[in-house]
């Protein structure tokens, strides 16, 4: 007879361990839920970091365009799908220093000449209309751009150390190009437009 017992939990603890199996459980899923968020963030990063760069703009090269201070998001992509053209504004290894990088403007395509005579940037003898830059070059020269490299210059044409100066930019010496300035915020913009180089006619 004494097997047919049966105690009954009072309603009191009954609730407690409910409500401890509650706290257990909302813990847990917070703490899964948390972990998920790091794991998706972690991949994001890393996903974000193999296909973009973020750059300081450390001199005035490439002023008015850039200025000292501008941060940069570089695609390091794009010239993996696609040729580089006249006036990306690209971001590569500085000559001769893989540590230090330079940012400059494409004047000249492989297989190009770039001439410049009068304060005037000629490519295959068409005279450039540069809206963007500082002054014009006070130099003169003549260039033929080898295959698989490119002739850069700094918009502030005057204080720039460019391809006038040292020569040409190996294609696998370019980190990718600059897309848009994202800091500081009241100076955001994109860096490209179809129409920003172009032969005058």
């Amino acid at each position: 007879m004494l097997d047919n017992i049966q105690y009954e939990q009072p309603p009191e603890e009954e609730n407690l361990n409910a409500e401890s199996k509650s706290k257990r459980s909302g813990c847990v899923a917070f703490i899964v839920d948390t972990l998920e968020t790091i794991l998706l963030a972690l991949v994001l990063y890393l996903a974000i970091d193999a296909l973009t760069e973020r750059v300081r703009v450390e001199n005035i090269s490439m002023l008015p365009t850039l200025r000292e201070g501008n941060f940069l998001l570089v695609n390091k992509v794009s010239y993996k799908l696609s040729e580089p053209s006249i006036g990306d504004v690209v971001v590569f290894h500085a000559p001769g220093q893989n540590e230090q990088d330079y940012i400059k403007r494409i004047i000249g395509l492989p297989g190009d000449e770039v001439r410049i005579a009068d304060g005037i940037v000629y490519v295959n003898d068409q005279p450039l209309y540069e809206p963007y830059i500082a002054d014009p070059p006070n130099y003169t020269g003549n260039w033929v751009v080898p295959a698989s490299e490119y002739f850069v210059l700094g918009d502030n044409r005057i204080h720039s150390s460019d391809s006038h100066l040292w020569g040409f930019v190996p294609r696998e010496d370019i980190v990718g190009r600059a897309l848009l300035v994202y800091w500081p915020f009241d100076e955001i913009k994109l860096l490209r437009s179809p129409e920003v180089v172009q032969a005058v006619q």
